[in-house]
This record gives structure tokens, C-alpha cells and sequence, in this order.
């Protein structure tokens, strides 16, 4: 069958050609890969032999997909979530924005359940391209455009990095007394990352199918602990602010709140492309849904309370979210001790889906780059975060919230584009939908001009919106002195009115 064929072939309601027109088309078999004669390849065809990942963004083939992984659409964002880097989301509510906990809670619901509903819909791209996420952004934004998003995405994901090891490292340091240096407890939990996200997918999804379940009986613990120190869910209510400044408050912490659960959307359908192409495109969603809104919700939650008890939140004060955490368990000594360290290892469950993506995110760059290995990439993503994580190691909290706001804005926008791009164009105007043989072809993708345009127009938009320590935005400032972040709002609806008229032009003039 010729890809001209593939292009006008009918579609189904997602915008791909019917499965018996195209779930091989353009792909690359793993054995191939395995057996290339590329240099890079052969040094690990040893490791590929005994069962390292070789793929990379190739397209997957539908005889190597299978369900067995179908439950880790729920299981794997329950273990990535429930590591103990989710704490200090729910710690910032009262600390940096004075929340109640009423109101914490309140925004932490609301903001999930919109952040979870984003990342779900990008999964269920997954299974029904056999492509990556940043692969899957080049049929809106073009080859160029696509690079620029890889780009973004690799920032987002070296970030993510940073903040779980240096929770990590913070940790086990504070288990030690002091003896373990900061540097090298964040070098420890990186290192274990490293080798599961070397071995790759399935490697992956066999930690993340069990990691979640001790960590939630600790978090049940946790629960009980703070209950018998004491919550008092008013102890912030006389020092919330009220009026517009509540508002910005509020708005501020929702888009950390967003971002925690949308920031996983720029690679949420990498970790589902070897499952069967005809998998139901909502049994892909519910799944993505819950497998993020119940743990975050419960951990998050979990912050919010701890925050009520007045001895953990002088703990904050004195040592931010690591402090809080060995003031919880201080009371069971040497056993408190040792599921601290478990907590530091949680790290790795959070780690895992940061530092594969980027990898891949490489990869997306430029052709040269898929010459090197996957597994190679992943070294080099390791060394780039731990040695952030190291010079950054005494500032967590500023960095958490600060990178956490801003990630919303540019995953805003990226959710609008491609939805659009899916629902829109692919399902009603492109006649075939995706032609999934031009994935990596620059010349048979979208030019990407209304993509980026549009994106840029949304991120100048969320900078005027923005509210950050360093910056507060013109249009914030409305909030008060302290600003309320309007960003991801803002740059979602500029990208969304932008998008459609402009990308309808580009189709029209040159057709792809």
C-alpha cells in the first residue's frame, strides 16, 4: 500500500486511517534496531541482548504491542505520583500562598482534575499512533516546531529531576544526622533512577506496577501520625488574605496544582505505545485519569494537613519539606528512620518517567541524534540534572514553586495546539487523518508556522499574566501586591482562538 493511499483513506472518530490501512505503516521493527550496523548501537548490542530497550521514537509495530501493560495505565502514574516528591505541593498551600485548608483542598481538587484531564487525552494518542508524545506534536507543529517543543520538554523533564532529587537527597541526609553530605545522597537516588530508565520500558513498568504499594500504607501512617500531633484546620484562617489577594493566592497555587498533573501530559503517551492500537480510546483515559487524580489528590492532601499541625510547620520554617518529613516519624525513632529512607528511594518511581523522556526528547531534536542510543541518552540526562540538583540543593522550595508555575504556561498551550490539531483538522479538514508513514519526514509535515506563531503569541500572553517572585505581570498585579498567576489560563486561550484560523490557512496553502 502506498502512503497515498494511507493519505485518503477513511477515518475513524481520533483522526487515524482504520487499522487495517496503517498500524505498520512507517514503523521500524526492534530487531532491526538491535542488529544496525550504526557504531553507538553496536557497543550495546551486548545490552540489548539481555533485554535493554533499543527503541526509541521509531514508530512501534502492532505485532509488538500487547496488553500485558494495560493496567499500567493506572498503576504507573499511581507509583509515579505517590513518591514523596508530591509532599511539598500540598506543604506550599499555607506556606507560600496562606490557604486554609479548606481552601487548599478546594484548590487542589479542582486544578488536578482539570491537569489530570489534560494528560489523559495526550495517552490516548499513544496507542493509536505508536508514537512518542514530541513525535506525535510534529503533525501540528511541524518538524521545526516539534524540535522547539522537544526542547521545552527537556527543560520540564531535567526540572522535574532536580526537585525529586533534591527532595531525595534531603531526606536521606537528614536520616543520616548530617553524616551523609547533601551532594551525595542526591548522586545516590539519581544513580538508582538511572538504571531502571536505562533498561527501558518494560523495566519501568515492572517497578511502577508494585512501588506504589508500600508508599501509600506510609502515607496511611502519615495521616495517622499528623492526626495524633494534632491538625487544626482553621490554625491558617487568620492569616489567609482576603479579596483579591485571596483570589491571586488562590489562582497562583491552582496553576502549581495544574502543572503538577499537566506536566506530566508532554509524555504521557510515551509510556503507552506498545499497547494494541484498537485499545478504547476512553478505557486509555479513565485509566490516565484516575491513575493521576487519585494519588495526587491523596498525597497532596497530605501536605495541605501536615501544614495544620504547628510543630510541622515550624519544621518548614526551619528546613523546608525534608524537615517536615523526619518531624513526622520522629516519634517512631529507627523505624521512622527507615521508611524515611524508603521515602528517599520513592524518588526513583518519579525520576523514571523525567529522565526517559528526555532521553527521547533528544532523540526528537534532529535526525543526526537517533543515531545515538536511547539508553546512551539517558546517562547524559543524568549527569545534566544531578549535577543541577547538587548547585541547587539548599534553595527546593524556591525552585519547586517557581518551576512548577512556569511549566503550566508552555504545557497549556502545547495541550491546546494538539488537541485542536487532533480534533479539529485531523478529524474533519486533512482528509486520512495522521499519515503515519511522514512522522519523520520534514517535508510531508506541517510547515508549523500557525503552531509556533501561535504559541509564541500565548507565551508572550502568559508573561504578561504571570506572578512570580521575581516578576509579577502587568495583568497579575490586578490580584495586588503579590500578584494572582493567570499564566496557563491566559497562554491555553490565546493558543486556542490563535490556533484554528491560522493553522486552517497554512493547510490551505500548502496542503500538509
Amino acid at each position: 500500500m502506498s502512503s497515498n493511499d494511507l493519505e485518503l483513506g477513511d477515518k475513524d472518530v481520533y483522526g487515524v486511517a482504520p487499522e487495517e490501512t496503517h498500524v505498520d505503516a512507517g514503523v521500524v521493527r526492534e530487531d532491526e534496531l538491535v542488529g544496525s550496523s550504526n557504531r553507538f548501537f553496536r557497543v550495546l548490542n551486548k545490552a540489548f541482548s539481555s533485554g535493554v530497550e533499543a527503541r526509541g521514537i521509531e514508530r512501534v509495530p502492532e505485532d509488538e504491542r500487547d496488553g500485558k501493560h494495560t493496567i499500567g495505565l493506572l498503576v504507573f502514574w499511581w507509583s509515579v505520583n505517590m513518591a514523596v516528591s508530591t509532599v511539598p505541593i500540598g506543604l506550599l498551600a499555607q506556606a507560600y500562598y496562606l490557604l486554609d485548608f479548606a481552601n487548599a483542598m478546594a484548590c487542589i481538587v479542582i486544578f488536578t482534575a482539570i491537569g489530570a484531564a489534560c494528560c489523559a487525552f495526550i495517552a490516548t494518542l499513544g496507542p493509536k499512533t505508536g508514537l512518542r508524545t514530541m513525535v506525535i506534536t510534529r503533525y501540528s507543529m511541524g518538524f521545526i516546531g516539534g524540535s522547539i517543543f522537544a526542547v521545552l520538554n527537556i527543560l520540564t523533564q531535567l526540572g522535574f529531576s532536580v526537585t525529586a532529587v533534591i527532595l531525595g537527597g534531603q531526606t536521606l541526609t537528614n536520616v543520616s544526622d548530617g553524616k551523609l553530605p547533601l551532594e551525595a545522597a542526591v548522586v545516590i537516588v539519581g544513580v538508582m533512577a538511572l538504571i531502571l530508565c536505562f533498561c527501558g520500558y518494560g523495566a519501568m513498568h515492572q517497578w511502577e506496577r508494585y512501588a506504589w504499594i508500600l508508599m501509600f500504607i506510609f502515607y496511611c501512617c502519615m495521616y495517622g501520625l499528623g492526626g495524633k500531633a494534632g491538625y487544626d484546620i482553621s490554625a491558617q484562617r487568620t492569616l489567609q488574605d482576603s479579596g483579591k489577594a485571596f483570589s491571586g493566592d488562590f489562582l497562583t497555587f491552582g496553576g502549581i496544582v495544574f502543572s503538577s498533573a499537566s506536566g506530566w501530559a508532554p509524555v504521557a503517551a510515551d509510556f503507552n505505545v506498545r499497547l494494541p492500537h484498537d485499545i478504547k480510546p476512553w478505557k486509555v483515559w479513565i485509566l490516565t485519569w484516575f491513575g493521576l487524580m487519585i494519588p495526587l489528590l491523596f498525597v497532596e492532601s497530605l501536605g495541605a494537613a501536615l501544614m495544620t499541625v504547628p510543630e510541622y510547620a515550624a519544621a518548614f520554617e526551619e528546613g523546608d519539606a525534608g524537615a517536615v518529613l523526619s518531624a513526622v516519624f520522629e516519634p517512631w525513632g529507627g523505624g521512622g528512620k527507615f521508611i524515611l529512607v524508603v521515602f528517599a528511594f520513592s524518588i526513583i518511581s518519579n525520576c523514571i518517567p523525567n529522565t526517559y523522556s528526555a532521553a527521547l526528547s533528544i532523540q526528537t531534536l534532529c535526525p543526526p541524534f537517533q543515531k545515538v542510543p536511547r539508553a546512551l541518552w539517558t546517562v547524559l540526562v543524568f549527569v545534566i540534572y544531578t549535577v543541577a540538583a547538587v548547585a541547587g540543593r539548599e534553595h527546593f522550595s524556591a525552585i519547586l514553586s517557581n518551576f512548577l508555575a512556569i511549566l503550566g504556561y508552555w504545557v497549556a498551550f502545547f495541550i491546546v495546539v494538539v488537541a485542536e490539531e487532533h480534533f479539529i483538522f485531523r478529524a474533519h479538514v486533512i482528509p486520512g487523518g495522521y499519515d503515519l508513514t511522514a512522522y519523520n519526514t520534514m517535508s510531508r509535515l506541517p510547515v508549523g508556522a500557525a503552531g509556533i506563531f501561535s504559541c509564541l503569541c500565548a507565551a508572550g500572553v502568559a508573561i504578561v499574566s504571570m506572578a512570580q517572585t521575581w516578576y509579577i505581570g502587568p495583568l497579575a498585579q490586578t490580584f495586588g501586591e503579590y500578584g494572582g498567576d493567570l499564566g496557563f489560563e491566559m497562554s491555553a486561550i490565546t493558543a486556542g482562538v490563535l490556533y484554528p484560523p491560522l493553522r486552517y490557512l497554512e493547510y490551505r496553502h500548502f496542503r500538509r
